[in-house]
């Protein structure tokens, strides 16, 4: 069972990580090894022919095959062991892992967490029951399910980052921006003390999985210093370790960061593929999003060749990742291209089309399921389809879509303010105070002015 475990070490299910060609032999030795001990228990065997049916046939880079095979392994584990803790603790985590790519319909969901919520009834301290369950409820619909067993694991987690972090993906969810950020400080502290690489020359990609989920959490308080401080923290840590996660968020947190502020002139002077000693062929998704902060912020400028150009590379990204099998990376690329696309078309006066673009977009990034890896869109489709709407003088179209934004992605400070705007223009001015006084209350503490002034005005608030 240790050459199983050493096996199991080397793939993570849920993370956009794939392991490579040499971690692939590793395992396929790992296994081989494991079965020639002769594992005295049919229970013992079935785990290890579970790491076989990933690892087999080594040389082959499929690696969704490899997912699928091992969903049905730990499948058949857990019919043959339906008492067994263990076995259905993985057979869950399948089932999470292999979550269509086209759907956010909840069954793998549901019947991950039926399996989770069984096993926590029989071992209530059982962490990876906790662990996953949150991913099981980290999908629309599902987010208010098991709270107390959520709440339970912030209170219980080990000075482990992931673990420390894990509660906040439900709480970002909810709009609950204090609780991500009282678990990702913690959870990016926590990552510090523990080196990652072969000789633990590496700072763990888990600080800067960290810390993007506590600039979103900052930027919807509209605390935008606070936030500042947070990208600073993240993009001036020598040893980051070279992974996709840590590729992505160093790209994101620079989209997020001029983005929500709405500081066109910066995103449009984002840098894609930095810092060069990243290997950003390997990390489309990545790339895709600094792309797409620099093709808006153009956009917004009117300079249509810079927006365009940042088009045409989304457009080789979203081609790279379908061909590298990665259907989820792709569509989150072609949301964003298409979101692009709308507003590239509406600073050229076509107003129709961009309307269409944007609500496709809308249509595709609401049918797609949010990756582990983000806390959330890099900005909400709906949410930019209110931002166009307004734009063009279309009040009431703008308010329904902050309001369908605000249904999936609740407390976010732009849809706020957004709808609060769009109802002022309506001449609905106790919807418009409605808006504002949330606003004011999601960001108590913000500095983001003159946002938060003209809230303060409105609503008759104390400045």
């Amino acid at each position: 069972m240790a050459q199983w475990g050493i096996a199991m070490t080397l793939f993570q299910p849920l993370w956009p990580t794939r392991p490579s060609l040499a971690a692939r032999r590793q395992g396929w030795q790992a296994v081989q090894k494991a079965t020639a001990l002769n594992p005295p228990t049919e229970r013992e065997r079935l785990f290890v022919a579970s790491a076989e049916a990933f690892f087999l046939e080594p040389e082959s880079s499929d690696y969704w095959l490899r997912i699928r095979r091992w969903e049905e392994a730990t499948a058949k584990h857990y019919a043959a062991f339906p008492q067994d803790s263990e076995a259905g603790a993985f057979h869950a985590l399948a089932l999470l892992a292999t979550t269509p790519s086209n759907t956010v319909s909840r069954e793998h969901a549901d019947r991950a967490a039926e399996i989770l919520l069984r096993l926590y009834e029989q071992h209530p301290d059982h962490p990876g029951a906790m662990h996953y369950l949150v991913h099981a409820n980290d999908v629309p619909g599902r987010e208010r399910e098991s709270l107390a067993i959520t709440r339970k694991y912030e209170t219980v987690a080990p000075r482990n980052p992931h673990a420390l972090h894990m509660p906040t993906h439900i709480y970002t969810r909810l709009g609950d921006w204090d609780g991500v950020i009282r678990g990702n400080l913690q959870a990016a502290d926590a990552a510090l003390e523990h080196p990652a690489g072969e000789h633990g020359e590496f700072v763990w990609d888990e600080f800067a999985h960290a810390i993007e989920y506590l600039l979103y959490a900052y930027l919807q308080q509209g605390a935008d210093d606070k936030a500042a401080t947070q990208l600073q923290r993240l993009h001036t840590r020598a040893g980051l370790e070279p992974t996709f996660k840590t590729a992505f968020h160093l790209a994101s947190t620079q989209a997020r960061y001029a983005l929500e502020r709405r500081a066109w002139g910066e995103a449009a002077l984002i840098a894609p593929r930095t810092p060069a000693t990243l290997d950003w062929d390997r990390f489309p998704w990545a790339e895709a999003v600094a792309q797409f902060a620099r093709g808006l912020g153009a956009a917004h400028l009117r300079d249509l060749d810079a927006g365009r150009a940042a088009g045409d590379r989304l457009e080789a990204l979203e081609a790279a990742s379908r061909k590298a099998g990665e259907d989820l990376f792709a569509r989150s690329i072609r949301v964003l291209h298409l979101e692009l696309r709308a507003w590239l078309a509406h600073a050229e006066g076509q107003k129709e089309t961009s309307v269409a673009l944007m609500r496709e977009a809308a249509g595709l990034e609401a049918s797609t399921p949010k990756h582990a890896v983000t806390p959330g869109p890099t900005l909400p489709a709906y949410e930019l389809l209110g931002d166009l709407f307004m734009e063009q003088a279309q009040a009431a179209q703008a308010l329904a879509a902050y309001q369908r934004s605000m249904q999936l992605y609740p407390r976010r400070f732009n849809s706020l303010l957004g709808a609060a705007r769009a109802a002022r223009a309506l001449g609905d001015e106790t919807r418009a105070r409605s808006f504002y006084e949330d606003l004011l209350e999601v960001a108590a503490g913000g500095t983001r002015q003159p946002a938060l002034d003209e809230a303060r005005e409105f609503s008759g608030a104390p400045h």
